[in-house]
């Protein structure tokens, strides 16, 4: 699948400003920023930074909080290591423990109030839709001293816009962009008509998204490359062709060319449309400008042939990966597993998953996911449990989606033995099902109760979704 994040377009920029705050008549307070000062023409070396972080990550646990490693590794830890280290708890889902290094880093005699700091986490909680979190962060920072500047502000407005309430997100976040324009040092920078703009045009506002296009020309900020590319890859993902194509036109209308990731939306909008001419129009013009294809150009290829079937297409792109010199990632192999299980070849499928096995590569769980999928899509639950219990030897270790797609081909299948086998693995590994998973359980259910003639499969699957019931229920009480 096509991904548009090797450069994310739309990352807040976090470098602190600084400023001074009035006081009183006799005291200042200052905000500036704590990060190392860079000489000129000097490189800093991130791989010190990232292995120190790399080892605190490794030497904290349940039973060694993440502080105590902190005082231990004391004399080496500097700001620069906090906002690696901010990043890295986000990605592990552990923005507690972001919290707690942030407390930590107040008490050493190094630290000064900073705005940096403070729209790296407010970032990082928005991600997690803690959305309170930052708003309280928000305020912390204004109580230590520091004035909001226009990094903070698209840090807040992003947050909101990982909020569950889109309606409302939008509303919070223009209400903040109409606050931004009557404060100086706070005036919307390019980058946050680039998130406003992404996120009205995911929501399919179109016309909020031409009135913030007016208004990004009268002001004095102009419209970059991920203007357009963000804008274009929303609308292309909600198959609003005709608009992505009107925010091209007017991205050539000044002068500014596409580029890679430009090719590579376009040539995924059309795929996923399965507007295969205007899709292979865009690949020949990639082919004939600066810009080189990348994997994730063939890749959206592979997969959006898959979808409609066209076999012989999909493997003649990966036969092109070859012949241009590139070597393809375990994304290009699910894509091509998934288009076999699509086109009824489980059996070359099966003989990509082996040979990739066989390898002795890093192997992800999505790759096992997708070949399950290919079984189960055919109509082969046998084959898929077989294939569950052959990774599970081989410590290919399943994930929550492993057990969602299993569970619902089992079900539909109505396979009570396989179910109960299922649910006692999903046991085993402290696995308990969500909402979105009872519900979807209950779908496959329905749906293979209402396709079956005979009642027996369809009294194990409702005993498997009693317990699925009494699972979540217990879950609920626990937390």
């Amino acid at each position: 699948m096509f991904q548009l994040n090797t450069v994310t377009p739309f990352s807040i920029n976090f470098k602190p400003t600084q400023f001074h705050l009035q006081n009183s008549p006799f005291t200042r307070i200052s905000c500036i920023s704590t990060r190392p000062k860079r000489k000129a023409g000097v490189k800093i070396d991130k791989s010190e930074t990232e292995e120190l972080v790399k080892t605190l990550l490794r030497n904290f646990n349940d039973k060694k909080p993440l502080v105590n490693v902190l005082d231990k590794y004391v004399k080496l830890i500097r700001t620069e290591h906090c906002f690696h280290l901010f990043e890295e708890l986000g990605k592990r889902d552990k923005w507690l423990q972001c919290l707690e290094v942030f407390r930590w880093m107040q008490k050493q005699r190094w630290y000064v109030a900073d705005n940096g700091v403070y729209s790296k986490l407010i970032s990082v909680m928005g991600k997690k839709g803690q959305i309170r979190m930052a708003m309280w962060l928000f305020s912390e920072m204004r109580n230590s001293g520091c004035r909001p500047d226009t990094s903070v502000y698209n840090s807040l407005i992003s947050a909101h816009l990982h909020s569950r309430d889109k309606s409302k997100a939008l509303a919070k976040a223009l209400g903040y962009f109409e606050k931004m324009k009557g404060i100086e040092r706070c005036k919307p920078s390019i980058v946050t008509y680039n998130i406003l703009l992404r996120a009205f045009a995911q929501a399919r506002k179109v016309d909020q998204v031409n009135a913030l296009f007016k208004d990004l020309e009268e002001s004095i900020v102009s419209p970059d490359i991920y203007t357009y590319n963000g804008v274009m890859d929303a609308y292309g993902k909600n198959g609003m062709i005709r608009e992505m194509e009107s925010v091209l036109s007017q991205m050539k209308s000044n002068q500014i060319k596409p580029d890679a990731i430009t090719f590579n939306l376009l040539i995924d909008s059309y795929g996923r449309r399965q507007a295969f001419e205007k899709m292979e129009q865009v690949y020949k013009s990639l082919l004939r400008s600066r810009e080189k294809p990348t994997l994730p150009t063939f890749n959206s290829m592979i997969t959006n042939y898959g979808k409609a079937r066209l076999k012989d297409k999909a493997e003649a792109v990966f036969k092109k990966i070859y012949e241009m010199g590139y070597k393809p990632s375990y994304v290009t192999y699910e894509s091509l597993i998934t288009t076999y299980a699509l086109c009824d070849c489980v059996s070359k499928a099966r003989e990509i998953f082996d040979e990739m096995m066989d390898s002795k590569k890093e192997m992800h769980v999505s790759t096992l996911n997708a070949m399950l999928d290919a079984y189960c899509m055919n109509g082969l639950p046998a084959e898929a449990d077989q294939l569950f219990e052959y990774a599970h030897k081989n410590g290919l270790l399943p994930n929550a989606s492993t057990y969602k797609l299993l569970y619902k081909a089992y079900t539909k299948a109505n396979m009570k033995e396989l179910v109960q086998k299922l649910l006692k693995y999903m046991d085993n590994s402290g696995i308990v099902p969500n909402k979105k998973f009872f519900l979807d359980a209950l779908g496959a259910f329905r749906s293979s109760r209402a396709g079956s003639e005979s009642s027996r499969g369809a009294t194990g699957a409702t005993g498997a979704t009693t317990q699925l019931i009494d699972k979540q229920k217990h879950s609920a009480k626990a937390t």
